[in-house]
């Protein structure tokens, strides 16, 4: 089972991704076309249940772009669900302890590695040849890291065999700090973003983060290798919003929709 994002990784390079918080197969089309590395449906915050994802995997699997999800919570009912519906990797929300970065590990996993059930419905027919060891080996299990109380486990967190990379959510990491969602500038968000970057490179774990198109490249020169850089509803209402400006003419550099 072959994954080019964990192939991206292994050569060294980052990864830019986009976020399908959109339930639409339209969308997701759209989005597969234009270039990304990866493509995560958000099962957490967005707005896809289970029958939709499916959906908008199939439709993504004729476009080169390997799609992942964020399931709910970690639990391994879901994390079960979305492997065996194909997804490629899994990013799994509030991973504050090693008790849970062990159980989300184990449901990425079958045995003997961990204690994800056999049944890939749409996984095993999409990869020939598709085997528990080749499944274990190209899986991708994605743990956040959005708490003070993560951070301050992070070593003990990334010792935990089976992290591939680890998901910087800010807006819930700056929260957990007492601080506002949006808090970049801040010193001791600052502090926290070097201690996990640090943790990482000491464990040989991808870093990766929630972040803007303007925070892309401060994001990676601090050595993020895995970068959301823009979500479908957001970008819809930001290009909709140049174009009325341009018809309006009230700025904005001419562009053709089409």
């Amino acid at each position: 089972m072959e994954n080019p994002l964990k192939d991206l990784w292994a050569e060294g390079g980052v990864a830019h991704g986009g976020w399908l918080s959109v339930p639409s197969t339209a969308t997701a089309e759209a989005m597969g076309r234009v270039g990304f590395d990866y493509l995560c449906i958000d099962m957490q915050h967005g707005l896809s249940d289970y029958q939709v994802a499916v959906t908008m995997l199939q439709t993504l699997d004729m476009s080169p772009t390997p799609t992942i999800c964020r399931v709910p919570w970690n639990e391994p009912g879901i994390i079960g669900r979305m492997l065996d519906a194909g997804a490629m990797a899994v990013i799994i929300p509030m991973v504050n302890t090693v008790a849970e970065a062990e159980q989300a590990t184990r449901a990425c996993r079958y045995a003997p590695d961990g204690s994800r059930s056999w049944g890939p419905i749409r996984a095993g027919a999409l990869h020939q040849g598709y085997s528990p060891a080749r499944a274990n080996a190209g899986v991708a299990c994605i743990p956040m890291i959005e708490t003070r109380q993560a951070v301050e486990s992070i070593d003990d967190i990334l010792r935990v065999p089976g992290i591939d990379a680890i998901y910087v959510g800010p807006a819930d990491l700056s929260v957990s700090l007492g601080l506002p969602p949006a808090s970049d500038n801040d010193g001791e968000f600052a502090e926290a973003i070097d201690t996990i970057l640090a943790a990482c490179d000491r464990h040989g774990v991808v870093p990766g983060i929630h972040t803007t198109p303007g925070l892309a490249p401060k994001r990676r020169g601090q050595g993020f290798r895995m970068m959301t850089v823009t979500a479908d509803a957001g970008a819809l209402a930001a290009g909709a919003k140049l174009h009325l400006d341009q018809g309006r003419g009230d700025g904005g550099a001419d562009g053709n929709m089409y």
